[in-house]
């Protein structure tokens, strides 16, 4: 028997464990529950066909509950067989001559919230109070993760109140059930009241409010964890790199690259991933490159090629993007859905139309990745962005899926940048079918009327989204100096530097237009006939408050980098050009749709974004 248990252990393939279980068969050992069940469990660790362990499991007679609780649980953590998990276990409640156990219902709950269903789930708790095991703590905290998984986190909030034994597990699961549905006040008043926390609770705070876009939250929370002296691990580290990426926080980010290498944190494919998506968002595009070609080693999943794919892609490399891809097929790594958004965005920035269908239509036939709603808004964006604006509708009214809002939003975006107003109207129509209440599409519709000067369409537009008592997002830019984040919005007033601010730009402005600036007062969207009004109103925009702040506080040659919530207008861009020019700086700007890097009066987008 120890000379079966040593060969099950060793095995690596599924053929392996086939001739190892043709060994307890001719030895007659298969009779015996324990080499039995750990021919289960082996199967599971390999991801052997489901179909084989059932066999296993139906041909042994009169299993006893060691073996039952193995195969609920093999079927429990499976990807496609999770239901048969509950099957399993209603087979087990009839056996009279077993009684289930704590670990029964640990694992028929974890089956329930792998896919089963509630109604299931209710039926196994029944089981469990019958048996007086409904304060047990390991069968509390699963019933708890199965309402989580489900997302009935007010019914395992019932649960974790009523529950007299609770323990790490408990308030972390619980934890993670409002993180993960972006409940994050009440996630943050739970994580408050946690009597000691771990590095889980920490991680999960953080990446919570990550999912959420509070960026800024997520580093404050990381830095309070640091200074609890709690060690964050490399999930952790993972999670506030990309928090950084998303602010554009490269000090920060950098500070959280030595910590790695001082503290001797493992690097795995995620870690790596996230330190390579930091620095392609921050703007060190060559660095996050070299990061990744010098670790060859973690290369062979996916997450480091997708990181370096999207890197390429936010900043317009296309033919950069596709280069790792095509590398990465040369490497065996396979492609996953995430793979495929990035490299149709890069085909996207960079205009190349064809390589973008060739990718999309190659997704399912050569890599078996079935496209999503996503990819189709991908191939959308790609062919509007190009004024293909026929063939992009084309594309919606053909799709295998219901096209939803963000669809029709990429094709009337495109409407806006080529100033269809037909088809724009059209499909702004759509849209408000869709989603009546959609501002996004309003505020999009109104917009094209402004700029092929329909003021009155325009203007009753506006009127009814003034009447609807609901407000457009606000333009808002942020900076990073010494560590600490400067926010700006449109026209804002706020900051403590308000006074000289203004004064250094009208200054600016008037050294632009020396260089030869033009303002390009049809970006104001309003119906202003004064023109100076309208120099005025694009004055004010976020960006070139936070350029402005940035040229004031900042050394001459130091690069700025800044941070936009929305899609940066032509005027914005052609003054930064100007302003990268005048002043000798190189500015990196991150908005809603990419990178733009300007230096000596260009931009890396080459007016195409």
């Amino acid at each position: 028997m120890v000379r079966c248990d040593f060969l099950l252990s060793s095995c690596k393939s599924f053929r392996q464990i086939k001739q190892v279980h043709a060994r307890l068969i001719t030895t007659g050992l298969i009779l015996h529950p324990i080499p039995t069940n750990k021919l289960l469990k082996q199967l599971s660790s390999i991801f052997a066909p489901i179909s084989y362990a059932h066999m296993v499991f139906d041909h042994f007679p009169q299993p006893d509950l060691f073996l039952y609780n193995t195969i609920i649980k093999v079927l429990a953590f499976s990807t496609t067989s999770s239901a048969d998990s509950f099957t399993k276990f209603r087979s087990l409640i009839r056996e009279e001559r077993l009684v289930p156990n704590q670990y029964s219902f640990a694992f028929a709950f974890k089956g329930c919230g792998s896919g089963v269903g509630v109604l299931e789930g209710e039926q196994v708790r029944v089981h469990a109070i019958k048996l007086g095991l409904e304060n047990n703590l390991f069968v509390t905290n699963a019933l708890i993760g199965m309402y989580v998984n489900l997302d009935f986190v007010v019914d395992a909030r019932k649960v974790f109140d009523w529950s007299p034994n609770r323990d790490m597990y408990s308030w972390n699961i619980m934890l993670s059930g409002y993180a993960r549905l972006g409940k994050m006040d009440e996630a943050r008043q739970l994580f408050d009241e946690m009597p000691e926390k771990d590095v889980v609770s920490w991680t999960t705070m953080i990446s919570g409010c990550l999912q959420v876009g509070y960026f800024m939250e997520a580093l404050d929370i990381f830095h309070n964890m640091l200074a609890k002296g709690m060690s964050p691990n490399e999930y952790t580290l993972a999670s506030s790199l990309a928090a950084c990426a998303n602010l554009v926080a490269l000090d920060q980010g950098r500070w959280m690259h030595v910590y790695i290498k001082k503290n001797n944190i493992q690097m795995n494919e995620r870690l790596l991933a996230g330190l390579i998506d930091m620095y392609a968002k921050c703007g060190e595009l060559e660095f996050a490159s070299k990061l990744f070609n010098s670790n060859p080693r973690l290369k062979r999943k996916v997450w480091p090629w997708n990181a370096m794919i999207g890197g390429f892609a936010v900043h317009g490399k296309s033919k950069e993007a596709i280069e790792v891809f095509e590398q990465m097929k040369i490497e065996k790594v396979s492609p996953n859905k995430v793979t495929f958004v990035a490299l149709l965005n890069a085909c996207s920035h960079g205009n190349r139309v064809e390589e973008g269908r060739y990718y999309f239509e190659s997704m399912a036939s050569h890599y078996r990745v079935k496209p999503e709603l996503e990819h189709y808004g991908c191939l959308v964006d790609l062919l509007g962005r190009a004024g293909r604006l026929k063939e992009a509708e084309e594309i919606i009214s053909s799709m295998h899926l219901t096209p939803d809002v963000a669809i029709w939003g990429a094709l009337l975006s495109a409407c806006k940048i080529h100033k269809d107003a037909e088809m724009g109207e059209r499909v702004g129509k759509i849209v408000k079918e869709l989603d009546p209440n959609h501002l996004g599409c309003h505020v999009l519709l109104a917009n094209i009327y402004s700029l092929t000067g329909n003021w009155n369409e325009a203007r009753t537009l506006r009127e009814k989204i003034a009447e609807s008592g609901k407000k457009k997002t606000p333009g808002c830019s942020s900076i990073e100096l010494n560590g600490m984040f400067h926010q700006f919005l449109v026209g804002d007033r706020s900051h403590p530097q308000t006074k000289q601010l203004y004064l250094f730009l009208d200054e600016m402005i008037t050294k632009l237009k020396i260089a030869g600036y033009i303002p390009e007062s049809g970006e104001v969207l309003l119906d202003i006939d004064d023109n100076e009004d309208r120099e005025t109103a694009l004055l004010k925009h976020s960006e070139k408050l936070a350029i402005a702040f940035g040229l004031m506080n900042t050394t001459p040659k130091t690069p700025i980098r800044i941070v936009k919530n929305l899609r940066v207008c032509s005027d914005c861009h052609l003054a930064i050009k100007f302003i990268s020019k005048v002043y000798d700086r190189e500015i990196i700007v991150r908005d809603r749709i990419r990178y733009h890097h300007f230096k000596d009066g260009t931009c890396s987008c080459n007016d195409y974004w």
